[in-house]
């Protein structure tokens, strides 16, 4: 089908206009809402065989020829991509039938969430840079009116914050825009890759790719610019906080990936050193900003900055075997992190807060919660045979690879670091006594079916990620090919849009 391509944007816009209509009949908004997450999902898998068979996808919007028209493009890692924006979309959405009130159905947070989800899905899929911004801006507007839903002062702070930041990423991003645009005369990226190549004004280049470089590590809570991130995923309600933790900050990472292995990719020794730095600074301070956290989504907020580091470290390091091991950690973090999440928002449902010391003895009253933990808790970690565990080795033998020994052995010491503040959860909230225990007989809240069944679906896929590794790594073998040498991605682009 050649509309494939846009059939993950368009499936969840018309997701948000039916729940529009539906959002003061809330039983009714859940159904349309998972419904279309459902048929998400399906085309999302849909784009993904029709990829596997042909490599890459393009579909131009207006008939505009190439490379003046709106196009969207699938290769193996934004179609990949893809699938795994809409497994979250549609675990969160059955999660989401507990964890949200009527109040904030009716204030629109299916359509909200819809529009978030659409404009996710066309930064992975878009094929020219305003596109991208725009993309940017709409998953901004629509992230904005999740962070505020429910009026609480710590909301309203978090969200204040999270604008103010994105607003200064917006601005370098304009600007990188506009330079790029001057110099060059087109912001396709397939036509980018010939022509940034003969610029003659390197400094000039240069120059973009370090705005584009700070407005993505805005988005992906890069190393010093992350500070937004843990100041409001906190704040959020559990659903909406899980969504973020999974797709907000790898939308940045995503395409930093892009345009530094599709466009700039003659001066590696600045662009890509820069991202080394940045990479090793942004693991080790947010693994040690989580290890200094009692509140359950404040150390899970760290981690995503740390984990973040890794996947930066994968595309510095600009290996086919490095850009392996980010597209691995990428697909590995998102469903870890989404499920650590959605733990967080059970673990508040059986002890009464997200606070570690005021909950315990979880392990005792709540076995199958205790075993949903456990498996994402150890894969984040990187214990055996886990995703997390095969997708930190790569990016620490791409790293030896290269001779940067100094990185392996850093990659490592944040790894047993994040061991640390996996404990920590686990002995604070499953193992010591909870307040109740001491009484004759322990007080046990039960949990939402709705709300722990999809913890349990994204552990066994985290299970068989990790058992079933091998073709994953292919897969992203693949992938990586295709960054290192883009010439099938721009002959689809270039080629068949004329």
């Amino acid at each position: 089908m050649k509309i494939l391509p846009a059939l993950p944007i368009l499936l969840p816009m018309a997701t948000a206009v039916l729940s529009v209509l539906f959002r003061v009949d809330e039983r009714r908004a859940h159904g349309v809402a998972i419904g279309g997450a459902v048929l998400h999902l399906i085309a999302g898998i849909l784009l993904l065989a029709s990829v596997l068979e042909q490599e890459v996808l393009a579909l131009w919007v207006g008939n505009w020829p190439a490379p003046f028209g709106i196009c969207l493009v699938a290769d193996y890692l934004s179609a990949g991509m893809v699938v795994i924006t809409a497994v979250i979309h549609t675990t969160v959405t059955v999660y989401a039938r507990r964890d949200i009130d009527p109040q904030q159905v009716r204030t629109g947070f299916y359509p909200f969430m819809q529009i978030l989800t659409a404009a996710v899905c066309g930064a992975f899929l878009t094929g020219d840079l305003f596109n991208l911004y725009v993309w940017f801006e709409v998953i901004l507007m629509a992230s904005f009116g999740l962070l505020v839903m429910g009026h609480r002062p710590g909301q309203i702070t978090g969200a204040v914050k999270y604008v103010t930041v994105n607003l200064i990423s917006t601005i370098f991003f304009i600007t990188a825009i506009g330079l790029i645009y001057g110099l060059t005369g087109t912001l396709n990226m397939a036509d980018l890759h010939a022509k940034v190549a003969v610029v003659e004004n390197t400094a000039l280049i240069i120059a973009a790719a370090m705005l584009l470089m700070t407005a993505f590590g805005i988005k992906a809570a890069l190393f010093p610019l992350f500070f937004w991130l843990p100041a409001a995923y906190h704040t959020l309600p559990v659903s909406v906080s899980a969504f973020f933790a999974g797709m907000l900050s790898k939308v940045g990472v995503y395409a930093l990936i892009r345009m530094f292995t599709l466009v700039f990719t003659t001066n590696t020794g600045i662009t890509h050193t820069t991202l080394l730095i940045v990479a090793a600074l942004t693991m080790l301070f947010g693994v040690i900003g989580a290890a200094s956290q009692m509140e359950m989504r404040r150390i899970l907020s760290f981690h995503i900055i740390s984990q973040v580091g890794y996947m930066v470290l994968g595309l510095a390091l600009f290996t086919p075997l490095a850009l392996a091991g980010a597209i691995v950690y990428l697909v590995h973090h998102i469903i870890v992190k989404a499920n650590l999440f959605l733990i967080s928002g059970l673990v508040r449902q059986a002890g009464g807060t997200f606070n570690l010391k005021h909950v315990g003895g979880l392990y005792k009253t709540h076995g199958l919660l205790a075993v949903g933990f456990f498996i994402p808790a150890f894969a984040l970690a990187g214990f055996p045979p886990l995703s997390g565990f095969w997708a930190k080795l790569l990016i620490i033998i791409a790293s030896l690879e290269s001779q940067q020994y100094t990185l392996a052995v850093l990659a490592t010491m944040v790894g047993l670091l994040t061991v640390f503040s996996m404990i920590k959860i686990w002995s604070e909230a499953f193992w010591k006594k909870s307040p109740s225990e001491y009484q004759k007989t322990p007080i046990k809240h039960p949990l939402s079916t709705w709300m722990l069944t999809p913890v349990l679906i994204l552990g066994l896929i985290t299970i068989l990620l990790g058992l079933f590794m091998e073709p994953v790594i292919r897969f992203a073998m693949f992938a990586a090919g295709q960054l290192m040498d883009p010439q099938p991605y721009i002959s689809a682009v270039l080629g068949g849009g004329r």
